[in-house]
């Protein structure tokens, strides 16, 4: 039955991560920014500031976390994924295989995803809140944030094919946040990604560097807040 379910899962979300910049560009912006504060409201108790990475971390209902850095000129870790690496690891990772930037720590038996996006520097005016953040990521690098119109999602992105999801509109959307993960570099360290338990492992609609969709291998974590 639990395999059924991912393969529901994965096939719904299979559609969803069509990464769009057609729209108006004050449009994504505006709208990526109402609808990832509702996130933090929602998951207000699971907002932190994590001091030494000098990043915001958001906390997923199973311990998972999206970090965000408070200032991408101050760090070289700007954006991280983190959850528990146990799946992967009965799926066969060898952590010694993994690229660097990847990162397993056996005390905790977790895994980070560490990733640079850039060297804009975020200005603030007094103390800076999550979406105070957020508010500077869309406005100094609009790039990395877009809609996926499949599922009414909105995105970041945070490096080598790893992104960070949410909904437009969580009242009508029972998939309220999603890691997305590229699935290559865990294969390549020895993963079977049919065998990741707690992950769906789908094929998702992208664009490619000439604009044009393409299909691609995601690792999917979908969470409902509500």
């Amino acid at each position: 039955m639990k395999a059924k379910k991912m393969i529901l899962l994965a096939t719904t979300l299979s559609a969803a991560l069509v990464f769009s910049a057609c729209q108006a560009t004050d449009v994504v912006g505006k709208i990526a920014v109402t609808s990832f504060e509702q996130v933090l409201n929602t998951a207000s108790d699971n907002v932190t500031f994590d001091e030494e990475k000098n990043s915001w971390s958001l906390e997923s209902p199973a311990g998972d976390e999206f970090k965000w850095s408070k200032d991408f000129s101050a760090t070289e870790v700007d954006g991280i994924l983190e959850f528990d690496a146990a799946p992967f690891i009965n799926a066969g990772l060898d952590v010694t295989k993994l690229p660097e930037g990847y990162v397993y720590d056996q005390a905790s038996d977790r895994l980070s995803l560490n990733f640079e996006i850039g060297q804009e520097k975020f200005d603030y005016n007094g103390d800076a809140t999550a979406l105070d953040t957020f508010k500077n990521i869309v406005e100094k690098k609009r790039e990395i944030v877009g809609y996926h119109e499949a599922l009414d999602h909105y995105g970041m992105a945070v490096g080598n094919g790893n992104m960070f999801e949410w909904a437009k509109d969580m009242s009508t959307n029972d998939k309220d946040i999603v890691f997305v993960v590229n699935p290559q570099p865990f294969i390549d360290a020895g993963v079977d990604p049919e065998k990741v338990e707690g992950w769906a492992f789908a094929k998702v609609e992208v664009k490619d560097k000439d604009g044009k969709m393409v299909e691609v291998d995601k690792f999917l974590k979908p969470f409902d807040l509500k």
